[in-house]
C-alpha cells in the first residue's frame, strides 16, 4: 500500500498547480489532505479526481477557508470516522479516518502556535487530549497509520537551525516532549526509521528564498503503530513537487 501525507496549503490553490496530474503520476492507494481550505461544494474538478479511480472523503472545517483534512483511496473503506469527538477540534476539520480490513489510515492537522499565545494554548490542549485520543485508538485499530502535519520538529536534525529555532512554536521544549512521549507509547516515525541523514525537511517559509537553499522544517510524517514495523517498505519525502509550502511524505508498507 502506498500513501501519502501532504499538507496542500489550498485544495484549489494546489488544482490550480497542476497537482492532479502529479496525482496522477504519484499513483499512490491513499492520499491525506490538510489545510485544504474548501469543502468539496465548491470543487470543480471531482470527476476529476474521480477518474483518477479515487474514492474522496472531505472534513472542512466550519470556517470557510481555514483548516479541514480528507482522504483519497482507491480502495473502498468499511468505515469513514470523521473527527475525534472533541467538538473544538471537530469544528476545526482536524482529523478524518478510514477503516480497511488489514489497516486504518488517518489524516490529521495538528494547529499551529506560530500566531500567537492563544493558538499555542490551543495547540497544547490538542496535543493533551488528541495524543489521549490517539492512545485509546490505537488499542481499537492496532494497525493504524496516523499521517499529517503534526506542526512539530521532533529531533534538532529535524530543523535547519535548531539554535535559532529554540524559542520558536513547532520546536519548543514541551512540543518536541509530547512527540517524545507519542513515540515511545508504541508509534514509529516511519521516515526516520529508515532515513537517519540530515537536510530533510517538509516545509518552507516563503521568506528569504527559504525552500532553494533548503533552510526548512521536518513537520509533516507519517506514523505507525509498532505493529506495522514489519510491514515497512519505504519512506521518502518529495520535495519536487511544489504545489504548497509543504511537500509530500510517502510511506510504502507491504500488507
Amino acid at each position: 500500500m502506498k500513501i501519502i501525507t501532504y499538507n496542500v496549503n489550498g485544495i484549489r490553490s494546489a488544482m490550480s498547480k497542476n497537482w492532479l496530474s502529479w496525482l496522477q503520476a504519484t499513483d499512490a492507494d491513499v492520499v491525506c489532505l490538510q489545510e485544504i481550505k474548501a469543502s468539496p461544494d465548491v470543487l470543480t474538478d471531482l470527476i476529476l479526481i474521480e477518474q483518477l479511480g479515487y474514492q474522496h472523503y472531505w472534513y472542512p472545517a466550519e470556517k470557510k477557508g481555514y483548516s479541514g483534512t480528507a482522504i483519497f483511496t482507491k480502495q473502498t473503506p468499511l468505515h469513514v470516522e470523521y473527527g475525534c469527538g472533541i467538538e473544538d477540534f471537530d469544528r476545526e476539520g482536524r482529523n478524518i479516518r478510514v477503516d480497511f480490513e488489514d489497516i486504518s489510515v488517518m489524516s490529521v492537522y495538528f494547529p499551529s502556535g506560530s500566531s500567537g499565545d492563544e493558538r499555542q494554548t490551543f495547540k497544547y490542549r490538542f496535543l493533551d487530549e488528541f495524543g489521549s485520543y490517539l492512545n485509546q485508538l490505537k488499542w481499537a485499530y492496532p494497525k493504524l497509520v496516523v499521517c499529517g502535519d503534526y506542526n512539530i520538529c521532533h529531533k534538532p536534525i529535524d530543523i535547519h537551525n535548531p539554535k535559532s529555532n529554540a524559542n520558536s512554536s513547532g520546536f519548543l521544549p514541551a512540543e518536541r516532549a509530547w512527540m517524545d512521549e507519542f513515540v515511545e507509547s508504541g508509534f514509529i516515525d516511519t521516515f526516520r526509521y529508515l532515513n537517519p541523514e540530515p537536510h530533510n525537511y517538509s516545509w518552507w517559509s516563503f521568506r528569504a528564498n527559504a525552500r532553494a537553499k533548503n533552510l526548512g522544517w521536518r513537520i509533516d510524517y507519517n506514523m505507525v503503530t509498532t505493529e506495522l514495523k514489519s510491514a515497512i517498505k519505504s519512506a521518502r519525502i518529495l520535495p519536487e513537487a511544489r504545489h504548497s509550502d509543504h511537500c509530500p511524505v510517502l510511506l510504502e508498507l507491504a500488507l
